[in-house]
């Protein structure tokens, strides 16, 4: 009865799936490109750029994430920015997203010792040089296991998008359950699509951390 129903339901299924890597994706990867511009910000920006960002950060990640969501879907649309659901909803994550990465990208480049920075100067190197060749590797490795859960964190977020009308897996199997009446079911199904995507998380971080990991 339930792989029938399940046949029957697959292409709604993964549509659904499909807009929430979609929206998974790129909440996540603008988050973590906003979020190292935020950590460095709050570690080298002067003190005025560095009380506008911890400002930032705290009211951000203070709020629910569902209050960010309604807020970029409905507050932009007030002042002329006529957001669609998907956008407003990527919006709202990345900015979520960024806040947590710049905050453990700040404590990651805090924790490392001055005297790094000042050899680089020493030596000629640039502060972009010296962040991409000297501090970013260092910072990385320390920053992979909590930003694995950040991501995985945003992809369960995702879920929040279905209050406003975007069609992500769990709007899609709402939609199914309310048509076959299989709630037990197509919950535990789309709990099992969610955890392969963390999965996939996990494993592209373990992937990343071994690639950066010190040789012994």
């Amino acid at each position: 009865m339930f792989a029938n129903e399940l046949w029957i339901a697959r292409l709604a299924l993964l549509k659904g799936l499909g807009v929430t890597v979609s929206i998974s994706l790129l909440s996540i990867l603008a988050g973590s490109v906003a979020g190292v511009g935020l950590g460095l910000g709050l570690v080298y920006g002067n003190r005025l750029l560095r009380l506008l960002l911890r400002g930032y950060t705290d009211i951000v990640r203070g709020t629910p994430v569902l209050v960010l969501v309604l807020a970029s879907y409905y507050i932009f649309s007030t002042v002329g920015l006529d957001l669609g659901p998907f956008q407003a909803g990527v919006l709202a994550l990345a900015v979520f997203c960024s806040s947590h990465v710049g905050e453990i990208l700040r404590g990651a480049l805090q924790a490392l010792p001055a005297g790094q920075t000042e050899a680089a100067k020493a030596i000629g190197l640039t502060f972009g040089q010296t962040f991409a060749s000297v501090l970013w590797p260092q910072a990385l490795r320390q920053i992979l296991p909590t930003w694995v859960n950040t991501a995985a964190e945003m992809v369960k977020a995702s879920t929040l998008l279905s209050v406003i009308g975007v069609a992500e897996l769990l709007l899609r199997t709402q939609e199914i359950i309310s048509r076959n009446f299989m709630s037990l079911e197509f919950y535990f199904f789309a709990g099992f699509l969610y955890f392969l995507i963390n999965f996939g998380i996990e494993r592209l971080g373990k992937f990343v951390e071994r690639k950066t990991a010190v040789p012994s």
